[in-house]
């Protein structure tokens, strides 16, 4: 048993270091892509035909995709590797705070944000906020359709454990309940492009930082009748 750990723990640290050099390595020459469509987009119009254009604009619009799949699997690395400083956490401050910085860039939108007694928790408050600005960004993503959206966030106590169950509802779009297991998945999805947009990769991270902490996550939902995602952690000792 200690040998397959041990194996384990190498082949997960090879896997660690080949996603971070692959994610650099992509993002050199991506870069370029990006300069150079963006400058043929911003030239004057006459030297390139309208078709050309449209071309170049896909090509802008999938490099732009693969930057943002780049961060997110960079941010799924260092989620893994990083050590944790663990601290005394206030989760419903936390949402709060992470919840207008979300909404100061969906402009127009009328969604309100309900936090219920939340305890403290024993985190990384660092990553803890990364994994709450994924779940608060899902919230309003699947929301979008909506004229006016609630999202809620609140605590369920486990004293036996000495843990709580966090928890980020909404009432968007909502999931097919058979699909709940698989939603933590690494390039995961469950809707396409044209409907959401996405990478796959966002509640990858929110589990992964969970899990670190010695916690789990699960989530319950319903077609057009919204989600909720649960994540316990540690409770901070009073």
């Amino acid at each position: 048993m200690e040998e397959r750990t041990t194996q384990l723990g190498a082949a997960n640290r090879e896997l660690e270091a080949f996603n971070y050099t692959v994610s650099h390595d992509l993002g050199t020459p991506l870069r370029a892509i990006m300069e150079v469509s963006r400058g043929l987009l911003e030239a004057p119009p006459d030297p390139i035909a309208p078709a050309v254009r449209e071309h170049v604009s896909d090509i802008r619009r999938s490099s732009e995709r693969m930057r943002r799949l780049i961060d997110d699997l960079l941010a799924f690395s260092r989620s893994g590797r990083r050590e944790l400083q663990v601290g005394e956490g206030d989760i419903g401050g936390l949402a709060r705070a992470v919840f207008d910085e979300l909404m100061a860039r969906e402009q127009g939108r009328n969604v309100t944000l309900a936090v219920r007694d939340t305890p403290p928790a024993a985190v990384d408050l660092a990553m803890v906020r990364e994994a709450m600005t994924n779940l608060l960004s899902n919230a309003l993503k699947f929301t979008r359709p909506k004229p006016q959206a609630h999202i809620e966030v609140g605590a369920l106590a486990d004293k036996e454990r000495g843990q709580a169950a966090y928890y980020v509802k909404d009432d968007g779009v909502g999931f097919d309940p058979q699909a709940a297991s698989r939603l933590f998945e690494v390039f995961r999805r469950l809707h396409s492009d044209k409907e959401f947009e996405g990478t796959g990769v966002g509640l990858a991270i929110v589990r992964r930082i969970v899990e670190r902490h010695g916690g789990r996550v699960w989530a319950e939902g319903k077609v057009g009748q919204g989600a909720t995602f649960y994540f316990s952690l540690p409770t901070a000792r009073g």
